[in-house]
């Protein structure tokens, strides 16, 4: 992209260069953001939702049980809305209520064969098209793009104090 196309600095200043990464990574971000309310929508969740499918389907994969505590604790979400949640996506057949093995007193939270599908058929073109983009790049670019995106959450992951 050359100097003169170059959108606004917006609060940014106007060092054309950091201002081309941070609109490009802005681009990244509302496309992605577009992207997660078209699978919500296509899906018919949520975004705690959706998220709480992919945590599922993380640890269903690691062979891990988790309990409505664990996940709410992870979501950051209240007992009370972990309850909705559950209750929620049990109703639309995304998750299923188990007894614990050995703990009579606790449940194990599992997603359903379908919702595994569904996630699947819904984000598999989607995941293709970005690992075709992500193994374009060589070791040597993968290693600037993995470097300069670790660096770039560590300068948002706070918010300051001032």
């Amino acid at each position: 992209m050359t100097a003169d196309v170059v959108k606004e600095g917006y609060w940014y200043g106007n060092e054309t260069v950091a201002v081309e990464v941070l609109n490009a990574l802005r681009d990244y971000r509302s496309a992605e953001a577009a992207m997660r309310r078209r699978t919500r929508s296509s899906m018919g969740m949520g975004e705690t939702d959706l998220l709480a499918l992919r945590y599922l389907l993380e640890y269903e994969r690691a062979g891990r049980m988790v309990g409505p505590k664990e996940l709410a604790t992870r979501l950051g979400i209240t007992s009370a809305s972990m309850t909705s949640l559950v209750d929620r996506m049990v109703k639309s057949g995304h998750l299923v209520r188990e007894p614990h093995p050995t703990d009579r007193r606790a449940l194990v939270l599992r997603p359903t064969s379908d919702s595994d599908e569904e996630v699947r058929k819904t984000l598999s073109g989607m995941h293709r098209r970005m690992m075709d983009v992500a193994a374009s790049l060589s070791r040597g670019e993968a290693v600037v793009v993995v470097d300069f995106l670790k660096r770039m959450r560590e300068a948002i992951d706070g918010i300051d104090q001032h």
